[in-house]
């Protein structure tokens, strides 16, 4: 772990979320080759280092806008 508390591959999690996608799948195939994870269970971990104080205080922009996005998209399903 970091000096924030965060593991190898949360850390990993949140710089392939920093990163540009310029093709579909892109994202999805450097999970698997990358991380060793099926998007699934990557989405899954995604989320719940998204509500840690943790990931907020290594990465606040990525998490910031993580989050914002999130948000948007569960207002959108309410409505």
């Amino acid at each position: 772990m970091d000096d924030r508390g965060l593991t190898a591959l949360e850390r990993a999690v949140l710089a392939l979320e920093g990163r540009g996608w310029g093709s579909p799948g892109a994202k999805e195939r450097a999970v698997r080759e990358e991380l060793g994870l099926v998007p699934v269970r990557y989405y899954q971990l995604l989320n719940a280092l998204l509500d840690t104080e943790r990931a907020l205080a290594h990465d606040p922009v990525t998490v910031n806008r993580l989050r914002r996005i999130r948000e948007i998209r569960r207002t959108g399903r309410e409505e």
